[in-house]
């Protein structure tokens, strides 16, 4: 059965893997520095989350996201 409103794309896109490993990555630092009880760097860590953010927004923006101009579309 075919799926009535296409493929969305699941968010394979250079943009979203760049976004995503950018916040597992704070995510873990950020998992570390509480377990020592390092405020500054947990705080920082959130920071860095918000950093992924925006840049996978800016990526998609700049065409490295699902369905952009740059992105060479796979089979799967």
């Amino acid at each position: 059965m075919t799926n009535p409103i296409g493929d969305p794309g699941h968010g394979h896109s250079p943009a979203a893997w760049t976004a995503v490993t950018i916040m597992l990555v704070a995510i873990g630092i950020g998992t570390v520095a509480y377990f020592f009880d390092w405020a500054w760097l947990v705080w920082a860590s959130a920071g860095l989350v918000v950093v992924g953010l925006l840049v996978g927004w800016a990526m998609a923006k700049a065409g490295y996201g699902v369905g952009g101009d740059k992105v060479i579309a796979k089979e799967h």
